[in-house]
Order: C-alpha cells, then structure tokens, then sequence
C-alpha cells in the first residue's frame, strides 16, 4: 500500500442470515464504483464470511461481489445446518437427557443444537484453501490489492474477543478483554466466527474453544482502526425503531416467548454494541477537530458512515417461516416463533431462499435510496 493513500475499511457485522443484507449494499459499491478495492476488511459472525470472501476473492471487487452473491443464491438451511428429524432429534434428545440426568458425565456431550458440518463444506467450496488457510488472502496482499483482513471470534476459555489479523505489516493490539493476534485467516477462523451460542457447536482453535466473534466485542469498529483505517463504511443488520417517529405496536401476542426474549438478548449482545461504538466514534472526531494537531497524542478523525436495513429483518422473517424445513420449523416454534410478530431469533436461522434474496434486494435499494450520500463519503475516503 503505498504511504499516504487513504484507507477505507468496510466492517461488517453479524446477524446470520441477515447477513445476505450486506451483499446488496456491497453489489451497489461495486456498480457505482467497479475499481474499488476497499483495502480493510473485517467481520464478525456471519459478515466474517463476507469479509474473508472478498479478501482472498483474485477477481475484480466488482467479480468479487457477483461471485459472494451468487454464492449466497444458492443457500438453503440444508446447505448450513442438517435439517432432518433424525439429527434434530437427536440433538434435542441429547440436550433434554443433559438437564434431566443433573449433567451427569455418563451423558453424551452436547456441542450445539445443529450440526454444522454443512456449513464448512459450502465454505470450503467457495473459498480456495490449503491446509485450511485462505490462500488468496496473502495472493492479494502481495498484490497490493488488500492491506489487512480481521476475523473475531470470542472465546470462551479466557472470555476474551481475538481478531485474527492478516496483512503487510498489520499491527496487533492488546485491549481489555480484546486483543488482536497476527495469523493467516483459516476456516476455522470463519467457523468460530459464525458459531452462534448453544445452537452452532463451538470451535477449538489452539488450545481453546471459541464462539460468534459478537459475545465479547465491545468495540466492533477497533479492529478497522487498528489495522489503519482513515474511513470506514459499516454495515449493520439491525432496523433501528428508535429513529422512527412512529414506534411499532406490540410485536407479542400474551407473555414474552422465548423467542423473543432470546431475540432481544441477541441484540443486545451483537448489535447494541455496533451502534454504540459509531455513536462514540463521532463524537471522539468532533472533539478532535477542535484539539490543535500537537494536542491529540496520536488521535486521527475517522470518518464513519453506518448502512443499516430500512426494514426489520426479524418482522421480515415471520412471512418466510413457513418455507422452512418441516422438522426444524417445528423446532423453533417450540419457542414461540408465531407468538411475536418480529422473531429476530429466528431471523439469524432463515437461511431460506426467498427470504435471503428479498434481503439482497433491500440492500440494494437502500443504498440506492442513500446513493448521494454514499457516494459523496466514498468520494472524501479513496
């Protein structure tokens, strides 16, 4: 990278399958600006794959993005997790003689509620590897196409959030309960990512276990600044009600089911903190707009620009229920997926087609909806 030019990081969050949200808005970038090669990537649960696609991808950004898109046309449930009634119930029995036996050891282990195996075949499919490393990753680093990639998991050994940093002389970071450590990018790392908790089975990587890289991310815009982002473009996957003039009704029908309050714990540990960090991002750059540059020890502005869905994802997902695998639909209307009307819980799982293309589709015409804004941030940041 040469010295000097400026660095647009784009950062994208998790959601599960709202993460098929994301792949609109890059499609609108790579039709408005098909040179583009955002030189920082990073992500977290399933944006890690996004970001780990784009970052070893050898085509153009704008080949990179068709290919991501058309990779995300052909998910199914089938294609994440195993769908059928002897799997599910297995699991289901397994979890149900856990609680019932007081843990005891005689019980086989539980390692989630899904079998994800799925899932590291279709990456494994999509993305060249060797030995598990992402091998296009350093391809496009020495080509100067990529300065840096990061990848966060969480783990639960230590209760830390690790980004696993790939790039031409990435810095590493050590934070409270945060940190960054230098690795080439592997599957694993993208599966650890996406491990949600209890329902995809953890990964070990190294001598510890690690999950959805959202549980312990305090700061989901760090890692871009570490890795010497001058901008960053963050991709949300939460509707925020609050900037409504007009809030929703009630979304329950009677007392809370489990899936909403799950739904409403998974935001709050995911995506909160998304929105809280661009919030302190901004005002950290007007403070430092007004420090003389010899006060600043080191501070630089970033300039930040959040796209985030016009719609709620989880209200979405309720019309797509029905189209799920009928052994897992009646999973997960155990926990009272038809007793609220936004199951945002559910809406991570809805690796269904119809829903996941109406996602692509909203990305896109949001963004277009914000074109004069996007492009005016794009034309200050490259």
């Amino acid at each position: 990278m040469t010295k000097g030019v400026p660095q647009l990081a784009v950062v994208m969050s998790g959601g599960g399958a709202r993460a098929a949200y994301q792949v609109g808005l890059l499609r609108f970038l790579a039709q408005r600006f098909p040179e583009l090669h955002p030189p920082i990537l990073t992500g977290v649960s399933a944006g890690a794959i996004n970001a780990a696609y784009l970052a070893s991808h050898q085509g153009s950004y704008a080949e990179a993005v068709e290919d991501l898109t058309v990779l995300w046309r052909s998910i199914t449930p089938e294609s994440i997790f195993r769908t059928d009634t002897i799997h599910l119930g297995r699991s289901f029995l397994r979890w149900a003689l856990r609680f019932l036996s007081g843990g005891s050891h005689a019980v086989p282990p539980t390692r989630g509620m899904v079998d994800t195996e799925p899932l590291r075949q279709l990456i494994e499919n999509a993305i060249p590897t060797r030995n598990g490393e992402l091998v296009g990753i350093n391809q496009n680093i020495e080509r100067g196409r990529l300065r840096a990639v990061g990848i966060t998991t969480s783990s639960y050994d230590t209760g830390q959030s690790i980004t696993w940093v790939q790039g031409d002389n990435a810095q590493v970071w050590a934070r409270p309960r945060r940190r960054g450590v230098s690795s080439a990018v592997q599957i694993e790392h993208i599966l650890a990512s996406t491990a949600l908790p209890l329902v995809f089975p953890a990964v070990k990587l190294g001598n510890e276990w690690h999950g959805d890289g959202g549980i312990r991310l305090t700061a989901p815009l760090s890692p871009a600044l570490h890795l010497g982002a001058d901008s960053i473009i963050a991709i949300s996957t939460r509707h925020d009600h609050t900037r409504s003039n007009n809030p929703p009704p009630s979304m329950i029908h009677g007392y809370p089911p489990p899936a909403q309050i799950i739904g409403a714990l998974t935001n709050a540990v995911f995506l909160d903190m998304f929105d809280y960090d661009a919030q302190n991002m901004n005002r950290l750059n007007r403070l430092i707009a007004n420090l003389p540059p010899d006060k600043r020890h080191g501070l630089r502005e970033t300039a930040v620009l959040i796209l985030r869905p016009s719609e709620d994802l989880g209200r979405l997902a309720s019309n797509y229920e029905f189209r799920l695998p009928g052994p897992f639909r009646f999973f997960t209307r155990g926990f009272g997926t038809r007793d609220t009307d936004s199951p945002d819980s559910l809406s991570l799982l809805m690796f269904e087609p119809h829903y996941l293309e109406y996602l692509i589709r909203l990305g896109e015409s949001d963004a277009q909806a914000r074109a004069d804004e996007i492009v005016e941030f794009m034309q200050a940041s490259t």
